[in-house]
């Protein structure tokens, strides 16, 4: 049996978390436990293959306030192999539309939690299948990169990232009013929190994804790419923005490399730098590869994986 743990803010602040949660009630029928967080019972439901699933409510979003809810993750829910925050994306420039989900580090210390990229996988394959069935042409299902919104709101130290042990995936729908309030994005999110455990059978090749921008297209197509049996296992993606302002081409970036793949379940298999990385940035990857014993090529042989030399 597996257990997967996902929190929700029961506060309209949250324009999202709250539909889904709806959603949830109205696919699984979760039963109220003993359990209570911010005076809340926590929910439970099995999956048909005996998973375990808790839905916690929360006054505030989890990452928003992590101070204050650490201590309940690491309490109640170490145990867990996988927690997930239903909560909202916005952003000047944010895509519309979206179906997203990304995980938890700080990219510019080198604090990077957990990841487990076949359970993201099977989250990514569930929203899309959802997508299609809901007729959602006017959504895409993507990932972002790597980030940690405690640290926009006041999270303070990023080194908390590291006191929970559960690979800890941000789970959203963007990036406006509109798509916020869509039942059918919060009817395929719901659907797809109980998937996180359920694969495909393919041989998942987890890769490392650097550069690029915050919802780099190159990465989320790989997310869905399968083929002849395998498929990539995305999680943690370094945007070029957070590997400058890391400084990674300094002493430091070999060591925060290494936390980061050290962070990923199963390993990797494969490095895949953006091309327009500029060349000390991708001689650390170069680096990395070589020490590991593992390709390192630009991102559009993503588009050709089955001519990628996996060792």
């Amino acid at each position: 049996m597996k257990k997967a743990v996902y929190f929700f803010c029961d506060d309209p602040f949250d324009p999202v978390a709250g539909n889904v949660l709806a959603a949830v009630r109205h696919f699984f029928s979760p039963e109220e436990t003993s359990l209570l967080i911010d005076g809340l019972p926590v929910l439970a439901c099995s999956s048909p293959s005996g998973d375990l699933f808790s839905f916690v409510r929360t006054l505030k979003v989890v990452s928003h306030d992590y101070s204050r809810y650490l201590p309940v993750m690491t309490g109640h829910f170490a145990d867990c192999d996988l927690a997930g925050i239903i909560t909202w994306h916005e952003g000047e420039n944010a895509p519309d539309g979206i179906l997203t989900t990304h995980t938890t580090g700080d990219v510019d210390s080198g604090a990077f939690g957990p990841a487990d990229p076949e359970c993201m996988r099977n989250l990514l394959l569930a929203m899309e299948q959802g997508r299609v069935e809901e007729g959602m042409e006017d959504y895409r299902v993507v990932t972002e990169a790597t980030h940690w919104s405690g640290m926009v709101y006041g999270g303070g130290d990023p080194d908390r990232i590291l006191r929970y042990p559960v690979p800890l995936l941000d789970i959203e729908i963007g990036s406006s009013p509109r798509c916020w309030s869509d039942d059918r994005a919060a009817r395929v999110l719901a659907r797809s929190l109980l998937s996180v455990f359920t694969g495909d059978g393919k041989e998942v090749r987890n890769i490392l994804c650097a550069g690029g921008v915050h919802f780099d297209p190159n990465f989320a197509a790989a997310a869905l790419t399968s083929w002849n049996g395998s498929a990539f296992g995305v999680s943690h993606i370094l945007a070029n923005q957070w590997l400058v302002g890391g400084r990674y081409e300094e002493e430091t970036g070999p060591d925060k490399l290494d936390r980061c793949v050290a962070s990923i379940r199963g390993g990797i298999s494969a490095i895949a730098f953006h091309d327009n990385l500029k060349g000390p940035y991708k001689d650390r990857f170069r680096a990395l590869g070589e020490r590991l014993g593992i390709p390192v090529v630009k991102h559009q042989a993503l588009r050709s994986p089955e001519k990628i030399p996996w060792r």
